[in-house]
C-alpha cells in the first residue's frame, strides 16, 4: 500500500531455498488429489477507489481486464481430509474480513474439510484492483469507507473458484522446480537493502529473488493441468494515474499463459489454471529501469532520483518509477513484465529436472497478537513487539507511487522536518504514549494505528500465522509484505528447523506466499528498519517483527510433521470489524437516457472502410451505470466474428487488447456514456465482426433491466 493517505487525512480534519540439483526426474510421483479452478472477483469498476496506491484521485472508470481468484487444492489420496485450499486472488493483498466470509461460506458447504487452518487466502498485491475491501479504517480511508460491493464480489467469486476446484478433484502428481527470471524486478529502496551486514549481503548475487518456484499440477497420465508459482515483484507496473480496473503484471502473466495453452478458450473458461503468486514483495518493483525526476523546467528534470530519500529538488512527488515500456505507456511494462514471468514458467513446465513432489499434506493456522508480544531472541535476549503505527516516510511513499508534501524516504530522525505534522498527526490518532515512542524506535511515530479504534480498529493488532506443507514443499503464508531479505533469513530459518528436527530432509524447499490472510503491512529487516525507508517505517509492529515472525513459524514446525501430536497454542482472533464499517460510496440514484435516445443506441459507430491489423475499432453507446450489475462471470461487451453465417463471441472485457470506460455525461439528468475500444492484435482473421454492449438501468422507481447495445458490421481485411 503505498501513496499519499496523508493528503486525505489532513483534509478530512479540515534461505534461498534452492532445489538441489537433479539429474532428472527423482522417483516416482506421489499422487495426490488434485483440484483447480478460477473465479470472477471483480467489484464495481466505476465510481469506487482502487486499492494499493492509496490515492482519492484514483477511481476506477471501467476495465481493462476483470480480476480472479485462482484455486489450487492439494489432497493425500489415501486420506482426503488431509487437505488444502490455496487461493491466489488478483487483489492487493489478502484480508481478515473477507477471509472471515470465505472460510465461514466454505465450512459451511464442506463441513470438516476445508477450515480455518488448511484455507490459505493470498492477495498478488497488485494496484489496480477494485477497492475498499478491507475491513481495518486506515485502508479504507481513500475509498471513502468499506465498499460492500467490492468484498461481497471476491468472496462470491473465491467460493466459486473453490467449488469449481473441489468438483475438478481427482488423482495426479505434483513436481518442483526453479528457475532464475532476470529483468523482472529491481529493487526500489537499496540504500535500506545496504544496512544489512555486508557478510550477508554476500551471500547474494542480487538485491533481490530472481528465482521463480513452481509447482506443477499433473493429471493421472502426466498431462500438466496448471501450476502455482512464486515470484516476486510488485503489482505497481500500471501507474497510480491509471484508472482501468486490471490485474497488474501477474493477472496478466495467468492470462498470457493460460491463453497460450487454451487459445480458444475465453478469459476465466480455462480449464488449464496459471498461478503466478506474489512472495518477498516488500523492496521490489517492476520499474526495473530506474527511478527519476520528472520535473519540467527543473535543472534535476530526467535526472536519477536522490538514492537515500528518492527525493527530487528535496521533494518525493516528482519522482517516480520506469517501467519497461516506459517509452510505450504503462500498460506496455505491464505486459514485459507478465512476459518475463511467463517465460520463467513456461521454463520449468517444460524442464526435465523438476523433483517429484512426495509425503504429507499438512497445514497450520493460529493468532498471534503482535502488540507488545514479547519472545526470546536466539541469543537468549528477550525483547518485544510494538501496538501497531506508521512512520513519517510512510507518507513519503515509494518511487511507485510517490507520496506527497514534505515527506520523504529516509526519515528517521526524531526531529520533524516540518513541525506542523507535529501538531496535527495527534489530531489524526492519539498521541504515543513516551513506551510506544521508545517500542517503535528509531522510527518517528506519525500515525500512532495501535490506538486508534474509533470509528473502529484503524490497523490489525493480531494476525493469522499459517503454514502449507505438500510433501517437501513449505509455504510459508505470510501476513504482509516481507523485504528481500526478510524473506531470505525467514526462509532460511525454517528450512533449518524443518531439517534440524527432521520433519524434512535435505530437500526441504522453502516459499513465501503473501500479502496474505491478515494486511499488517510490511516488515523490514532490523537494518533496514533502521534506515525508515517507506518499508521499515511501514513495519507496523517495531524493529523485531521480522524476529517476532521468524520465532513465531520456526515453533509451528512441529505442526506439519508426518505424525502431529496436540495442537499449538493460538491468541483470540480479532474482533470483527466489518458491521461496524462506514461507507460515504453514493448509491446509484438512476439512470436516463438522453431524449429521444434509448440504452444501448449506437452514439459512435465502427468505421465502414476495413480495419488493418495494429488499428483500434472504436465505438460509445448511450450507457447505464456498470454497478447497477457486476456482472461476475459474465462480460459488458462482446466483439463478435461472424463464422458460416453465425455470430461467435471473439473477444470479451478480460482481453488485454480491449478497454470499457464509462462516462457520466450528467449527474442530474442520470445520462451516461460507454466508450469500447478493440486494438485489433496480429493474426486476427479476416472477416466480419460486431460490438455488442450489454448493460443495466436502473429507473428512479422500479427494479433494474438489463438491454443489449449493438454496432454496425465492419470488416478485417
Amino acid at each position: 500500500m503505498t501513496g499519499s493517505v496523508l493528503y486525505y487525512l489532513t483534509a478530512m480534519l479540515a534461505s534461498t531455498s534452492v532445489l538441489q540439483s537433479n539429474a532428472g526426474m527423482q522417483g516416482v510421483a506421489g499422487q495426490y488429489l488434485l483440484g483447480l479452478g478460477i473465479g470472477d472477483i471483480t467489484g464495481p469498476v466505476v465510481e469506487t477507489n482502487m486499492m494499493g496506491y492509496a490515492s482519492l484521485a484514483q477511481t476506477d472508470t471501467g476495465l481493462h481486464m476483470r480480476q480472479r481468484s485462482r484455486v489450487f487444492i492439494v489432497a493425500e489420496e489415501a486420506n482426503p481430509s488431509n487437505t488444502i485450499v490455496f487461493i491466489n486472488s488478483d487483489i492487493a493483498m489478502g484480508d481478515t474480513g473477507v477471509r472471515r466470509s470465505i472460510v465461514s461460506n466454505l465450512t459451511a458447504l464442506y463441513p470438516g474439510l476445508y477450515t480455518n487452518e488448511n484455507i490459505a487466502f493470498v492477495g498478488t498485491h497488485q494496484h489496480s484492483g477494485v477497492g475498499g475491501y478491507l475491513e481495518n479504517l486506515l485502508p479504507q480511508i481513500t475509498s471513502l469507507g468499506y465498499v460492500a460491493a467490492t468484498a461481497n464480489a471476491i468472496v462470491q467469486g473465491t467460493v466459486l473458484a473453490v467449488q469449481k476446484a473441489h468438483n475438478s478433484l481427482a488423482p495426479g502428481s505434483l513436481s518442483l522446480g526453479n528457475t532464475t527470471v532476470l529483468n523482472a524486478n529491481i529493487n526500489r529502496s537499496p540504500s535500506a537493502y545496504l544496512a544489512n551486514p555486508a557478510e550477508e549481503r554476500a551471500q547474494y548475487e542480487f538485491d533481490q529473488d530472481k528465482e521463480l518456484t513452481l509447482l506443477r499440477f499433473d493429471d493421472a497420465s502426466g498431462n500438466a493441468r496448471g501450476f502455482l508459482s512464486f515470484f516476486a515483484v510488485h503489482g505497481t507496473s500500471l501507474y497510480e494515474n491509471n484508472t482501468l480496473v486490471s490485474g497488474d503484471n501477474k493477472g496478466m502473466a495467468a492470462y498470457l499463459y493460460e491463453s497460450m495453452i487454451e487459445p480458444d478458450a475465453m478469459p476465466g473458461n480455462a480449464t488449464f489454471v496459471a498461478g503466478f503468486t506474489q512472495a518477498n514483495v516488500g523492496d521490489t518493483s517492476p520499474n526495473t529501469l530506474g527511478a527519476f525526476c520528472e520535473s519540467p523546467g527543473e535543472s534535476y528534470d530526467g535526472m536519477a532520483c536522490d538514492f537515500d530519500h528518492s527525493t527530487c529538488g528535496g521533494t518525493v512527488e516528482d519522482c517516480h518509477g520506469r517501467g519497461p515500456g516506459f517509452r510505450i505507456s504503462d500498460f506496455a511494462s505491464n505486459e514485459i513484465i507478465a512476459q518475463y514471468q511467463v517465460d520463467g514458467a513456461q521454463t520449468v513446465m517444460e524442464a526435465s529436472n523438476r523433483s517429484a513432489v512426495t509425503g504429507s499434506v499438512r497445514s497450520v493456522h493460529i493468532y498471534l497478537d503482535m502488540a507488545n508480544h514479547t519472545f526470546t531472541l536466539p541469543n537468549g535476549t528477550s525483547v518485544q513487539t510494538c501496538p501497531p503505527a506508521m512512520g513519517f516516510a510512510f507518507a513519503g511513499g515509494t518511487t511507485d507511487g510517490p507520496g506527497a508534501f514534505d515527506f520523504i524516504q529516509g526519515d528517521n530522525s526524531s526531529q520533524p522536518q516540518n513541525p506542523f505534522w507535529e501538531i496535527v498527526k495527534d489530531f489524526v490518532t492519539p498521541a504515543p504514549s513516551a513506551a510506544q515512542i521508545a517500542c517503535q524506535n528509531p522510527k518517528p511515530i506519525l500515525l500512532n494505528t495501535g490506538y486508534a479504534d474509533l470509528p473502529y480498529q484503524w490497523s490489525p493488532s493480531t494476525v493469522d500465522i499459517q503454514m502449507l506443507r505438500v510433501g517437501q514443499l513449505v509455504m510459508l503464508v505470510m501476513p504482509g509484505e516481507l523485504t528481500t531479505m526478510s524473506g531470505r533469513r525467514i526462509r532460511q530459518a525454517v528450512r533449518s528447523e524443518l531439517i534440524s528436527s527432521g520433519v524434512l530432509e535435505n530437500d526441504a524447499y522453502v516459499v513465501i506466499a503473501g500479502p496474505a490472510n491478515t494486511y499488517a503491512h510490511y516488515v523490514a529487516t532490523l537494518e533496514e528498519y533502521s534506515v525508515q525507508r517507506y518499508e521499515g517505517a511501514s513495519t507496523i509492529f517495531g524493529q523485531y517483527t521480522l524476529d517476532a515472525y521468524i520465532d513465531k513459524y520456526t515453533s509451528l514446525v512441529p505442526f506439519i510433521a508426518d505424525t502431529v501430536t496436540g495442537t499449538p497454542a493460538s491468541d483470540a482472533p480479532p474482533a470483527e470489524q466489518t458491521s461496524k464499517a462506514i461507507s460515504l460510496q453514493l448509491p446509484v440514484v438512476f439512470d436516463s437516457a438522453p431524449f429521444g435516445s434509448s440504452f444501448g443506441q449506437i452514439q459512435t459507430d465502427v468505421g465502414t472502410t476495413p480495419y488493418q491489423e495494429g488499428q483500434t475499432v472504436f465505438a460509445t453507446f448511450v450507457g447505464a451505470n456498470p454497478r447497477n450489475n457486476l456482472r461476475l462471470e459474465e462480460t459488458f461487451f462482446s466483439i463478435d466474428r461472424l463464422v458460416s453465417g453465425v455470430w461467435q463471441m471473439f473477444r470479451s472485457d478480460s482481453h488485454p487488447s480491449t478497454t470499457y470506460s464509462w462516462v457520466q455525461t450528467s449527474t442530474i439528468l442520470g445520462t451516461s456514456q460507454v466508450n469500447i475500444t478493440w486494438s485489433i492484435e496480429n493474426g486476427t482473421p479476416a472477416g466480419t465482426y460486431r460490438i455488442r454492449y450489454f448493460g443495466d438501468s436502473k429507473p428512479l422507481i422500479g427494479s433494474i433491466s438489463s438491454f443489449i447495445g449493438q454496432s454496425g458490421n465492419f470488416t478485417i481485411s
